[in-house]
């Protein structure tokens, strides 16, 4: 399957492949390369986790030269892969870390802590995973099975060292959940080689992982829990350790398995992500990048770059489990909303945080989020399209093409021709090599109350219904179109922050009394989240009261502007100027310091 997307996600794949994964890392002695050299490694003992980089890049890189050919950029890749390979020790061993720091020594004892940090702080294990994901993407780019057989190293030295005795849980800080992100690498390595060595693996870690008390992953998931009663509930790391449990379910059939990662990512998807797809934490709690309390809300909340990278593949896998449009539906909101907004069209600045109500700020160097954020945006293009057998889906929309070897009918194109996200009209067309018989199965987003779909302009008899995928079997010919029509209209959203006040009357009973009480109201407009700029260029909140008359009549949406990039929305409260709304990735013009508030307060009555 070969993708080409246009659009907002195409201008930023094309920006982050001519910026960050062409700049950061170019050759064995760029600096986060340099990590792994033998003089380097030998006297390494501070614990840090910068050596995650160069899996991160090779993962992204590997992508990004896959689909653009950049020969530029693929002999880099070659470069770093070929000089990653020449300092792997004999064992395997391919960190950063000196020989009394590595994950093959058991970590001293050490009572336990909120934060679940062993004895020594150490990210070894962490970064052999991204190592293993980095390679087998390579191999795949460069078409080099030795790229394949060096992860394979890793793991093998992984499996020594649990085999010896070791608990992976005391290598990795969160209780573990730093280090047994190792499951979801040795499966992509079972995948990608066929060895059941590696499956194996794969369930030795998880079975560690359900005997730690405090993380104990499945029967907490089982039992109900809440993600941030989850370990520490971190919610980078629980992500991605709940992507390797769906590619264990995947690859043992475990209906167990299945029945708990869906469960929790229906806790995820209720209580824990913003409004525009952004697993968020922060609030009144010991850390800025742990999942919130059940319920909690805040318009200040933190959402790590790095938690959209691990959601995006939660989702990716269970969209491969399942083939459920919802899914899908939340890769795309995500995309479109939070990772584009924590990106900056020079293709090289990410933000470490983002806020639903905050200022724009661009993090640094060595930030772990720039190249989680990199990796992100290469998931996209894989995601758009799908083939499923004979069936071919749609899965995110945008300009664009995929070119699909299909069964039945050779190569397969669909090329998309719209305006979405900000227009809900598209036109698919459908260039099958041969005429075939077959299933196009089509998206319809949730919001998309009154979704019609045509074929060459006649309307088809088949259920369109929002949130599922509607699928429309017939002989295709060469030239068929589909015309998909999504009504845009915008839509506003409602949420509390509550506290509750509880203590004893005299006579010993409960009492509970309500001592905050704050609404708050957002705004949507098909996948785009939208946020207005600083209240009167000053005021970083406002309390606002809606009109009681008909919502089109105040709140409407504008010509779009010349830049192309979609249509403003005034909201015109009668009292005051309209305020000003534009697509929440957008707002304040994408620079460092701007402002975007998403929510605005209301009087507590409404």
């Amino acid at each position: 399957m070969k993708v080409t997307l246009g659009g907002l996600l195409g201008d930023a794949l094309d920006a982050n492949r001519r910026g960050r994964l062409s700049h950061f890392i170019t050759g064995a002695d760029s600096p986060a390369i340099a990590l792994f050299s033998p003089a380097h490694r030998a006297q390494n003992i501070e614990g840090d986790w910068y050596g995650e980089h160069a899996g991160k890049w090779l993962s992204a890189a590997a992508r990004a030269y896959a689909r653009s050919g950049d020969a530029i950029l693929g002999a880099h890749l070659r470069e770093v892969a070929d000089y990653l390979l020449s300092v792997q020790e004999d064992d395997g061993y391919l960190g950063t870390y000196a020989p009394e720091r590595r994950f093959t020594q058991p970590q001293p004892p050490k009572p336990p802590s909120w934060d679940g940090a062993p004895a020594l702080r150490t990210w070894d294990m962490w970064v052999h995973a991204y190592l293993i994901l980095g390679f087998v993407e390579t191999a795949r780019a460069l078409d080099d099975e030795r790229y394949t057989q060096a992860a394979g190293r890793i793991a093998d030295l992984c499996a020594r060292a649990l085999a010896d005795g070791i608990d992976i849980t005391t290598l990795g800080n969160h209780h573990g959940m730093s280090a047994t992100v190792l499951m979801d690498a040795a499966l992509e390595l079972y995948e990608e080689a066929g060895e059941p060595r590696f499956l194996a693996l794969a369930q030795q870690v998880f079975a560690q992982a359900n005997a730690h008390p405090a993380l104990r992953l499945l029967p907490a998931i089982e039992d109900g829990a809440d993600a941030s009663e989850i370990a520490t509930g971190k919610a980078y790391q629980l992500l991605w350790n709940l992507v390797g449990v769906v590619k264990l379910c995947r690859a043992t059939g475990d209906a167990t398995l299945r029945r708990a990662i869906e469960a929790m990512w229906e806790n995820i998807h209720q209580y824990h992500l913003t409004l525009g797809g952004g697993p968020w934490g922060g609030v009144a709690h010991r850390s800025r990048e742990v999942f919130n309390a059940r319920g909690t809300f805040s318009p200040l909340a933190y959402v790590e770059t790095c938690s959209l990278l691990s959601w995006i593949q939660f989702n990716r896998e269970l969209l491969r489990l399942t083939g459920e449009a919802r899914y899908a539906e939340e890769i795309e909101r995500t995309a479109y909303n939070d990772l584009l907004g924590a990106f900056a069209p020079d293709g090289e600045d990410w933000c470490y945080y983002s806020f639903p109500n905050g200022r724009r700020v661009h993090t640094t160097y060595w930030r772990c989020c720039k190249s989680s954020g990199a990796m992100a945006l290469e998931e996209l293009p894989s995601l758009a399209y799908a083939l499923d057998g004979d069936t071919a889906r749609v899965q995110l929309y945008g300009p664009g093409e995929a070119r699909l070897s299909h069964p039945a009918a050779g190569t397969l194109v669909l090329r998309q021709h719209t305006g979405y996200p900000f227009e809900g009209d598209i036109s698919l067309e459908v260039q099958p090599e041969r005429e075939a018989t077959f299933d196009l199965r089509l998206r319809i987003p949730s919001w998309a109350e009154g979704a019609t779909v045509a074929v060459n302009g006649e309307a088809v008899r088949v259920p369109v219904i929002p949130g599922t995928f509607a699928a429309i079997r017939r002989h295709w010919r060469a030239g068929d179109q589909v015309q998909l029509l999504f009504p845009l209209r915008p839509a506003l959203h409602r949420q509390v922050l509550r506290n509750v006040q509880e203590s004893r009357a005299p006579d010993g009973s409960a009492v509970h009394q309500q001592v905050l009480d704050l609404h708050y109201v957002g705004m949507t407009r098909g996948p785009l989240v939208y946020a207005t700029e600083l209240v009167d260029g000053f005021k970083t909140e406002e309390t606002i009261r809606l009109p009681d008359g008909p919502q089109d009549d105040w709140l409407q949406v504008l010509p779009v502007a010349d830049d192309g990039e979609g249509p403003g929305i005034t909201l015109q409260l009668g009292y005051r100027p309209p305020l000003l709304f534009w697509p929440y990735y957008r707002t304040g013009g994408r620079a460092d310091g701007a402002w975007r508030l998403t929510w605005l307060s209301l009087p507590p009555a409404s």
